[in-house]
């Protein structure tokens, strides 16, 4: 189910890369902020994200740690390898992991964002620009008792 929403990414991503991305954001908009250790602390551990798209459904796992003094993480599927994630901001309450792979010899980008809710996270991974977006909950990963 991901490979062929990822293959539709891959071919919607080769048809807007000539967008202007840099375009200046609008008025009031806020900028992401580079993430310390310390506002990341909220959304370090392991998380599984149940996420919904337009070809059904998705299940991916995500790491977020401190590796000497940096923010990081890694995402994961049963579809994809592990990916690492280093490009890590904060966008008021959201966390927003940037990262790229590579599908079938084309790069893709995508997007993951985990947003505080009243009672739960929201999460959200938005590939190629925004040609595929999965929708969903993220739950934190209990730690196994000693």
């Amino acid at each position: 189910m991901i490979r062929s929403a990822l293959a539709c990414a891959v071919l919607i991503a080769g048809l807007v890369t000539s967008a202007d991305l840099t375009a200046t954001p609008a008025r009031g908009s806020v900028q992401p902020v580079q993430v310390s250790p310390t506002d990341a602390a909220p959304f370090l551990g392991d998380w599984t994200l149940t996420l919904q798209g337009p070809n059904g459904p998705g299940i991916f796992d995500l790491a977020v740690k401190v590796d000497k003094e940096k923010v990081v993480g890694e995402i994961a599927s049963q579809q994809m390898a592990a990916q690492a994630i280093t490009d890590i901001t904060k966008v008021d309450k959201a966390l927003v992991l940037n990262y790229s792979f590579n599908y079938e010899g084309n790069p893709v980008s995508a997007t993951v964002t985990l947003s505080p809710s009243a009672d739960k996270i929201t999460a959200q991974i938005d590939f190629a620009g925004g040609a595929y977006v999965m929708s969903g909950t993220a739950a934190k990963k209990e730690k196994p008792k000693p």
